[in-house]
């Protein structure tokens, strides 16, 4: 399905990211698992995708620099040539309540969830209206669209990926590249699993569904904005979160 195509996802060591980019590989692609401090979780996937028959390579850099981020597009396009599929998904987390939110874990949230999904589509652009063609796909969360508690920042940011879908989506329409964002609802990953039964209730009541989802769900969604499938579909926010933004 995407057999031959170019892949790069950001925050690929872990979690939703590690998912996305082994889901896109099982599909055919080559993929390059971006980190910035997990090398042995890059590696560990990267490892997992070759021993299975794909083609992957773990390359570090820090999506919130600038100039490293110039430098990684340009390490991935001289030895690639080119990039069909781009998937912003490093991002970070640094919860509290707005009165006790220093100026300084706002800012860390927003120069990597939404300033490096910025510095990625920015330093790959040319490369994508020089094929006129791709797929940008931007990790987003329900909590971009109904706000959270203690997450004033990271809800920011990824409200902000939304913005920055639709912006783009319209600038590169007419070069037939497709600009995507993918909010995810409450998903299993390793924080949840380590919480109580009671807080787990608690949290399931909140979805219409009654249960969280998981990367794989993500993943899969991810996948189908990147395929021909979805070559007639830009500008959209696709909510994965068993009906809470419904």
């Amino acid at each position: 399905m995407l057999t031959g195509k170019i892949a790069v996802v950001t925050g690929a060591g872990r979690g939703i990211g590690r998912e996305i980019a082994r889901r896109l590989a099982e599909c055919g692609a080559v993929v390059i698992v971006n980190y910035h401090g997990s090398k042995e979780a890059a590696l560990e996937i990267v490892k997992e995708i070759t021993e299975k028959g794909g083609t992957a390579e773990a390359i570090q850099c820090d999506v919130a620099d600038f100039e490293a981020s110039e430098a990684f597009a340009k390490q991935v396009l001289d030895k690639y040539k080119r990039v069909d599929i781009l998937v912003n998904n490093a991002g970070i987390t640094r919860d509290n309540l707005i009165m006790r939110m220093s100026e300084q874990d706002y800012e860390d949230v927003l120069d990597t969830n939404l300033k490096g999904a910025f510095h990625m589509i920015r330093h790959f652009s040319r490369s994508f209206l020089k094929q006129r063609s791709g797929k940008i796909i931007n990790i987003s969360s329900v909590s971009g669209l109904l706000g959270n508690p203690g997450q004033a920042n990271y809800a920011a940011s990824k409200a902000g990926l939304i913005g920055l879908t639709k912006s783009v989506a319209r600038e590169l329409a007419s070069r037939n590249i497709q600009v995507n964002a993918v909010a995810p609802g409450f998903i299993e990953t390793d924080m949840t699993k380590s919480m109580t039964e009671e807080a787990r209730k608690e949290l399931s009541g909140r979805i219409p569904m009654g249960r969280m989802g998981n990367t794989g769900n993500i993943a899969d969604a991810v996948v189908f904005l990147a395929g021909t499938g979805a070559d007639y579909i830009t500008g959209q926010v696709l909510c994965v979160d068993g009906g809470m933004c419904m």
